[in-house]
């Protein structure tokens, strides 16, 4: 197999913050590789959080070139390297090469029903409480919202405010690991008055285990806490779900068996992105399928997507035709 790799720069269509900081663009690394007739292709977000860059991520591309020579599979791939978003693009891409060498859709090649259009939240970027209002009110029409928090002592009126401004939408909240043992309890109950369905993450992995000594009176779902199947008996006993990314899995291979162990351990699934174009969306769709919670909003935070890419009507995401992927 033929590797190319590359840094794609995609501006977004208004700037995005969280309690981590704030970005204009969508930095990405595509992945294509090609048997001389055929083409598949994969793409990641490296994310700095998990000590990535787009070097870094490039470099651990590039090194696993001698093996692609030698036509590396999936399987092989697991072991050859570790969870994250260069193996993501490089699984995914595998995933895409079989298919049009097959003339098999992905999700036959991995026993999945066929996928349905499904819907997804749409994100409302932290900010100021009146300007999260304006934000929710233009996206009020839209059946699932996911809240950004973790900004400090006005996520109360944060949450007020958006609820007020969308008093029909299922509201989540996002805080990125923004709270802290001080302010859990009356973030929650915040959250709870304001009718919260979920909350992603409130505390930093490395200090969640105040989650497992107190009463949850929202579902609690893990994101930084969970990369894999590896990473499951850390979240016991503390989180409700988990959100499957395939950037923190390594892949479509990784995540699918995630979300099995998961829903094993009877733990609810959401299936999330990073902010990337609808190739990296696609592999994402098949997860998401069983999930409660759908979030692949990452095109539509996009000043434009691939021309190929997703269509959205409203909140309601279609599977990738494959042209696109898969």
């Amino acid at each position: 197999m033929v590797l190319s790799v590359q840094i794609e720069r995609w501006p977004l269509a208004n700037p995005f913050t969280i309690s981590r900081g704030s970005r204009t663009e969508a930095v990405v690394v595509t992945v294509e590789l090609r048997d001389g007739s055929h083409r598949g292709r994969g793409e990641c977000v490296p994310y700095a959080r998990y000590g990535e860059t787009p070097g870094s991520v490039v470099a651990a591309i590039e090194a696993i070139r001698p093996a692609l020579r030698h036509d590396l599979d999936r399987v092989a791939l697991q072991a050859a390297m570790p969870a994250g978003a260069a193996r993501n693009a490089l699984d995914c891409a595998l995933w895409d090469l079989e298919a049009k060498r097959t003339g098999r859709r992905v999700y036959e090649l991995a026993g999945l029903a066929t996928p349905k259009p499904l819907v997804t939240a749409y994100t409302i970027s932290l900010a100021a409480p009146d300007a999260m209002a304006q934000a929710a009110e233009r996206a009020a029409s839209r059946p699932l919202l996911k809240v950004k928090l973790g900004g400090g002592g006005d996520d109360g009126k944060r949450i007020a405010a958006v609820r007020r401004a969308a008093p029909n939408a299922e509201l989540i909240v996002d805080a990125n690991e923004g709270w802290s043992d001080d302010n859990l309890a009356q973030n929650l109950s915040a959250c709870a008055e304001a009718g919260v369905t979920l909350i992603e993450q409130p505390l930093p992995q490395a200090h969640d285990a105040a989650l497992a000594r107190i009463e949850r009176p929202i579902p609690v779902c893990a994101d930084e806490s969970v990369h894999d199947c590896a990473s499951l008996d850390a979240v016991a006993g503390k989180y409700d779900a988990i959100n499957v990314k395939l950037d923190k899995a390594g892949g479509l291979t990784e995540a699918l068996a995630l979300a099995a162990e998961a829903e094993r351990r009877g733990l609810a699934l959401m299936v999330g992105c990073m902010i990337a174009t609808s190739l990296a969306m696609a592999p994402a769709m098949l997860v998401a399928q069983r999930a409660r919670v759908v979030d692949l909003d990452g095109p539509l935070l996009l000043a434009k997507d691939r021309p190929e890419g997703l269509r959205y009507v409203g909140s309601l995401t279609y599977p990738p035709e494959s042209i696109l992927w898969g």
